[in-house]
C-alpha cells in the first residue's frame, strides 16, 4: 500500500538509485509491516536547481548537493516508535550501502485511508470492513 517517492540530483548513479530504492522497500517491511512484492515507487531525476534545500542546515542538520528527498504514502495508524525505526533503518541502510551521508536523507511520511488507495481496475481494493 505505500507509494514512494525519491527525488536526487540528476547525476546520481544508477547503481546508488537502486540500492536506495531498495533500503527503503527493506525498511518498510522489517519495521513498518508492508506486505511483500508492496513496491510501488516513482524515482525522479533533477537538475541541482530544483532541489531546494537551506544550505545553512535546518534543526542542526546540514546538507550536501547529494541530498535524497523519500516521501512515502501509506496508511495511518503507525505508531512513533514504527516510524522512528523506520527513519532509522532507511538513513542507516542508506549510508550502509551507498556510503551517501545519513544527514542527506530527508523523509516525509504521508498517512491515508485504507480507502484512498485503488491499485487497477478503478477497484477499492481496500474496501472499508462495515
Amino acid at each position: 500500500m505505500p507509494l514512494v517517492r525519491i527525488d536526487v540530483a540528476q547525476d546520481m548513479p544508477t547503481d546508488t538509485l537502486k540500492a536506495i530504492s531498495d533500503v527503503v522497500y527493506e525498511a518498510m517491511t522489517s519495521t513498518a509491516n508492508v506486505p511483500a512484492n508492496d513496491k510501488f515507487q516513482i524515482i525522479s531525476r533533477h537538475a541541482r536547481d530544483e532541489l531546494v534545500y537551506p544550505a545553512e542546515g535546518y534543526l542542526g542538520v546540514t546538507y550536501s548537493p547529494q541530498i535524497v528527498f523519500i516521501q512515502v504514502t501509506w496508511n495511518t495508524g503507525r505508531s512513533t516508535a514504527v516510524k522512528k525505526a523506520f527513519y532509522q533503518a532507511v538513513a542507516s541502510g542508506i549510508h550502509a550501502r551507498t556510503g551517501l551521508r545519513k544527514e542527506d536523507v530527508w523523509i516525509s511520511l504521508v498517512e491515508v485511508n485504507r480507502e484512498d488507495w485503488s491499485f487497477g481496475n478503478g477497484d477499492m481494493q481496500y474496501v472499508p470492513t462495515l
